[in-house]
């Protein structure tokens, strides 16, 4: 336990505990959340690629439920992360930008106060285990296994930061890293892990570095997709899920099990954001718009295709309910528990969900409507140019080892056009006519702006001022006490 924890969170143990004890062991589900880096809306087929073959992950979806309308709160890496693991708004857990070594920024992580779902889980008798990328911190202090993981095996960054070395609990065991071995290697520490923990609860969370940029894959896998180095990476993270449901199978565990695979944000270069305005990096939906399919025989029913709203802030109090256990009540837990929606015995629980550039909140969806309160950021189209790029952190041999044939700036994952780019505060969109925001319908609708903007003052009412946007579409800060924002590091 956490020498910062307050007290309240001891008592939630206690509770914890006397809800796993009346529960029992085996009424407890496994939980397994896989994690793509940088995954598109529609990189897998049963989301509507036209080339790369996913066989697996699109049985996964005919055994359980795909979401059309999942999303995430930021379209990077470690605030979506931050966000996945505690259930709560970047500007609340305080990850607001990416960690990253080689340019110093040492001193950004997962505060020592944020509860993640893996120390909840823990408190209730689950074996937990992360394997893949963290991005929540890389300097002690911020380390997987002071969050809640028994076992840690991964890069505690993106590949593509320097340096790129595989980390054993707090100890690096490999560099440099030949990022080919990954997906793979990933797989079967997964499969010893659950193995081993058969007869017990466990939690999975299985951050795979691809398709994060350096793309690479396998000897079995490499050139042989027909779809470029791109759709070789997408084969492997489908044979990777398909590989873990069958263990899960082979060791009777099918129907105790939650399967959860979803994305951190949009994709970059060589991505397919599916028919969606934007990618990485930018509010659009083809950023924070992501695929998410959960898998569990016996309790979600098969073939489901829900098009209501929810987001990655869900798997906390999800999994923590299906732990029997109590949320922490000493903080405001964005997320909602989303059996009933799974299980098609209740809606959707949000009104709204929130998207973030920074710390400032940016964008409200609520359902067919979507609000950015302020522009989304042009970047990376108008800020390359393409005849000329070079990655400064592409492969180069030594010291980040990938395949040369990477994607470029040529292969936008997007449409490209609509209205509202660069630097149209406000602007509206009707995502059940118009998914690919390309018409502001906001003069058609002022009652509908407005209510997403009474939407937007009520959820920042406590928020630190840095999480409303500066500009002419500045919102008067609500009445009422403001809140200190946790330090990120």
């Amino acid at each position: 336990m956490k020498a910062t924890r307050p007290l309240l969170l001891i008592l939630t143990g206690l509770a914890i505990g006397l809800g796993c004890e009346r529960a029992g062991a085996a009424d407890r589900p496994n939980i397994v959340v896989i994690f793509a880096d940088d995954l598109g809306y529609g990189d897998l087929a049963c989301f509507g690629h036209p080339k790369f073959k996913t066989p697996r992950l699109d049985r996964m979806a005919e055994e359980g439920a795909r979401l059309t309308n999942f999303y995430v709160p930021m379209p990077f890496c470690a605030p979506s992360r931050g966000s996945i693991l505690t259930g709560r708004y970047p500007f609340r857990h305080g990850v607001v930008r990416n960690p990253c070594p080689d340019a110093g920024v040492n001193d950004v992580g997962l505060p020592a106060s944020e509860i993640t779902v893996a120390e909840a889980l823990r408190e209730a008798g689950y074996a937990t285990c992360c394997i893949g990328k963290w991005h929540l911190g890389h300097v002690p202090g911020f380390f997987p296994r002071q969050h809640g993981f028994d076992e840690y095996l991964g890069i505690l960054y993106s590949n593509d930061m320097r340096p790129v070395e595989l980390i054993e609990g707090e100890t690096r065991v490999e560099y440099p890293v030949v990022q080919a071995t990954l997906t793979k290697r990933y797989t079967e520490r997964a499969l010893r892990f659950i193995t081993a923990q058969r007869d017990r609860p466990f939690f999975l969370y299985l951050p795979h570095a691809m398709p994060h940029k350096p793309l690479a894959a396998s000897e079995g896998f490499y050139r042989k997709s027909g779809a470029g180095l791109y759709g070789d990476v997408i084969a492997e993270l489908d044979w990777s899920v398909g590989t873990i449901l069958d263990k899960l199978n082979e060791l009777g565990l099918d129907k105790q099990t939650l399967v959860v695979f979803t994305s951190d944000n949009g994709p970059w270069f060589g991505g397919y954001s599916g028919g969606l305005r934007g990618m990485k990096g930018q509010q659009w939906e083809g950023g924070v718009r992501v695929p998410m399919i959960a898998r569990w025989p016996g309790t979600i029913p098969p073939g489901q295709t829900i098009g209501e709203m929810a987001g990655s802030v869900d798997i906390l109090p999800t999994a923590i309910q299906l732990a029997g256990a109590a949320l922490p009540q000493d903080r405001t837990i964005d997320g909602r528990d989303i059996m009933p929606l799974l299980t098609r015995q209740a809606p959707s629980p949000h009104e709204i969900l929130i998207a973030q550039t920074g710390p400032k909140v940016t964008t409200v969806i609520s359902s067919r409507w979507k609000l950015h309160v302020k522009a989304p950021s042009p970047w990376p189209r108008n800020q390359i140019n393409k005849a000329d790029w070079v990655d400064p952190r592409g492969p180069d041999g030594s010291t980040i080892i990938a395949p040369p044939e990477q994607a470029t700036p040529l292969e936008i994952p997007d449409p490209g056009t609509g209205d509202g780019c660069p630097g149209a505060d406000g602007i509206l969109f009707d995502l059940a006519a118009d998914p690919s925001e390309q018409t502001d319908v906001s003069a058609a609708h002022p009652d509908v702006v407005a209510r997403l903007m009474k939407s937007y003052n009520d959820l920042l009412a406590d928020a630190p001022p840095e999480a409303r946007p500066a500009g002419k579409k500045q919102v008067p800060a609500a009445a009422g006490p403001q809140k200190a924002r946790r330090s990120g590091g």
